[in-house]
């Protein structure tokens, strides 16, 4: 099931992935106009090339060695020429030595041009580089056409260290999953590819050791590293018979699962697929700066020749040189490397963030929308509360609270409602032995039997109306599970039974709240509960006894008012209005495998809190983006205006080009570092 708002990230360029050793596409796209590994095409930079800097197996020094060469070169040049003028250091041996200087940093970007040219983008930044410095060296200003190249080269460079490390935070959950398990066979225990083991094969996990596979533990207790799945690093104690999921970190004993996956279909491989596609995805503000660039360059190209050729209608004394220079200087200015480096930058560094935090989100264009929410409406059981139903209260009429628990918990064995696993759970302590005959389950009622030749009862209020058994008709009033029980034809007492409220679930709302965001929960449990659990989380407004379709029709409503929706669910049922919500968001540690898939964010931990996170995240990146945007037009339209009047050198427009992409991409990587 589609989102309407979804369409937006269909209007995706192709992302380039090469595979990591497991045979996983690695998204190698960030968006970025540097010129490496970049899959996209436009009019910045030619993103089909295939090429690199650098082997990722290099080092920094080997990456920095053009421009450390060219570095020395162009100082020594300019010593020579200005410091200590040599006799030697003239005519063509200067020129032979700037273009020397030249060729480390200029030739990559020459080549790049070339193929741009040959692949129909004329208007690449690497053919504007080339022609403002080769331009510069047609002057004569030979110091300026190299230093320009240069550090446009050096920008590049500590572009594609940004992004690398804006990358890591995500490349890392591609180290959670290891190659290889030890399989039990019979009496001993061999490697093998995790790739090979198959459903219902027993794996040994040693201390320490990540788990390879989803399964069930089979050991009695262990306690297992999380952090790779929720993002969260306290001990999770898992018993047995309880799942276990990939990339979880063994942490005392040897434990045994059994696998209940295969490796592609673990969590942790659906996790990975979904990040990767995340990358391809582009937010509304990275496709129009996209299709901005497309425009923009041809204009500042033909808006060059015009400085420098339309002067000669007007100027008396119009030199050719003078002119051309400031073509030139207009040239390097109007590169937009710096909204197209770090916009895409910024929206990966916010995924990342995510990330790190337990919260996958499927795309940039999913920040944008979790930056404007203006209502959050959430499910109830397994969202804000635990989904785990416990005896709240145990109250006995006429015998003890002991024999009322026992009595119970001996028929109640034997019913299949889902309330009956909570019953026997708070007994499970109590020595029972006695039995019971002749248990017959009443459809919607409840369950009776005999217990030493003693008739008993157990259910709603419904059955002891049905047995015309008198009871505290208080019990009416609790908006609660209530289980009440008769022995012996007598009323004896009841249990109240509710859902636990998660620990963090009213911090949630007090910080959507201050973030003046609206707080609904729509929940199938009755009224009477659902306004209990409101009141006491302080939720503005709280509608019960819902239908999945109930559901959608209160979503639609809020949509025709104009309001960006965020949903949060976990179940089946919440699939399609976690689809139409303008931005889905699903509970991933405990949801169902529809809602994860339908969701445009997925909690891993399942708090509640983390709600909040990702809008916070969503505001911080949309924040970080525009500040960048206005940076970057307000210096260069200054220093463009500038260059155009003859007041900017090559060295302003440097600073406008290389300088200000470098402060954005310093600005992009800020909420790498930023605890939310």
């Amino acid at each position: 099931m589609a989102h309407q708002h979804k369409q937006d990230a269909d209007d995706k360029e192709s992302c380039c992935a090469p595979e990591d050793k497991r045979g996983i596409k690695t998204s190698e796209d960030t968006g970025c106009c540097s010129s490496h590994n970049e899959p996209e095409s436009h009019s910045v930079h030619d993103h089909d090339d295939d090429h690199e800097h650098s082997n990722g197996s290099d080092s920094v020094f080997k990456m920095f060695l053009p421009s450390i060469l060219s570095l020395l070169l162009l100082l020594t040049a300019i010593t020579f020429d200005n410091y200590y003028p040599q006799t030697w250091f003239v005519g063509w041996v200067r020129i032979a030595w700037f273009c020397v200087a030249y060729i480390p940093v200029g030739l990559p970007v020459l080549k790049e041009a070339f193929e741009s040219i040959r692949k129909g983008a004329i208007f690449s930044e690497f053919f504007l580089m080339c022609i403002a410095t080769l331009g510069a060296f047609g002057i004569g200003q030979y110091a300026e056409g190299v230093a320009v190249m240069l550090f446009y080269s050096i920008g590049e460079l500590f572009q594609m260290l940004a992004v690398k490390r804006a990358k890591s935070s995500i490349k890392a959950l591609l180290d959670q999953r290891p190659d290889s398990a030890n399989v039990i066979e019979g009496l001993e225990t061999i490697s093998k590819k995790a790739s090979d083991i198959t459903i219902g094969e027993i794996i040994q996990l040693k201390q320490g050791e990540k788990l390879a596979l989803d399964g069930k533990l089979l050991s009695n207790h262990a306690s297992f590293n999380t952090a790779a799945l929720t993002g969260e690093s306290k001990p999770d104690i898992k018993s047995k018979g309880e799942m276990v999921l990939a990339g979880m970190i063994n942490l005392n004993t040897v434990a045994q699962v059994e696998v209940t996956a295969i490796f592609t279909d673990s969590k942790l491989s659906r996790i990975l697929e979904m990040v990767q596609e995340a990358t391809a995805k582009k937010a509304t503000t990275e496709l129009f700066i996209r299709k901005f660039a497309k425009i923009y360059t041809p204009i500042v190209v033909f808006l060059a020749i015009g400085i420098c050729l339309l002067p000669i209608l007007f100027v008396e004394n119009y030199v050719f040189k003078d002119w051309l220079y400031r073509a030139l200087i207009f040239l390097v200015i109007s590169c937009p490397c710096a909204l197209v480096i770090s916009i895409p930058l910024g929206y990966f560094g916010g995924i990342g963030a995510a990330s790190k935090n337990g919260i996958l989100i499927k795309g940039s264009t999913f920040l944008d929308v979790l930056a404007a929410i203006q209502v959050v409406v959430m499910d109830k059981t397994g969202t804000l509360t635990k989904g785990i139903f416990k005896v709240q209260k145990v109250v006995a009429v006429g015998i003890s609270e002991a024999d009322l628990v026992k009595y119970t918990v001996a028929i109640i064995t034997k019913s299949t409602h889902p309330v009956s696993s909570a019953i026997i759970e708070y007994g499970k302590d109590i020595v029972n032995d006695t039995t019971v005959t002749e248990v017959e389950e009443i459809a919607g009622h409840g369950i009776k039997g005999l217990i030493d030749g003693k008739k008993i009862l157990v259910g709603s209020a419904k059955l002891m109306k049905k047995f015309n058994i008198s009871y505290d008709t208080e019990i009416d009033m609790i908006p609660f599970t209530i289980i009440v029980v008769a022995f012996n034809q007598k009323y004896v007492g009841y249990f109240t039974i509710a859902d636990e409220i998660k620990e963090d679930a009213k911090e949630a709302i007090q910080s959507l709240h201050k973030l003046k965001i609206k707080t609904i929960m729509l929940s199938g449990d009755n009224q009477a509960i659902v306004s209990l659990v409101a009141k006491e989380l302080n939720i503005d407004h709280a509608f019960g006894g819902l239908l999945p379709e109930n559901k959608v029709q209160k979503v639609s409503k809020l949509k025709e008012q104009h309001l960006k929706i965020a949903f949060v669910g976990d179940g089946v049922n919440d699939a399609p209005v976690i689809a139409l919500a303008d931005v889905g968001i699903a509970m991933g540690g405990l949801g169902s495998d529809a809602a994860i898939e339908t969701a445009d964010v997925v909690i891993q931990n399942d708090q509640p809190t983390k709600i909040f996170t990702a809008i916070h995240i969503g505001k911080k990146t949309k924040q970080i983006v525009w500040q960048n945007i206005s940076l970057a037009f307000s210096v260069k339209l200054i220093i463009l205006i500038m260059g155009a009047g003859g007041l900017a050198t090559m060295w302003e427009a440097v600073f406008a080009d290389v300088g200000v992409a470098l402060l954005a991409i310093l600005n992009a990587v800020r909420i790498q570092r930023m605890k939310f």
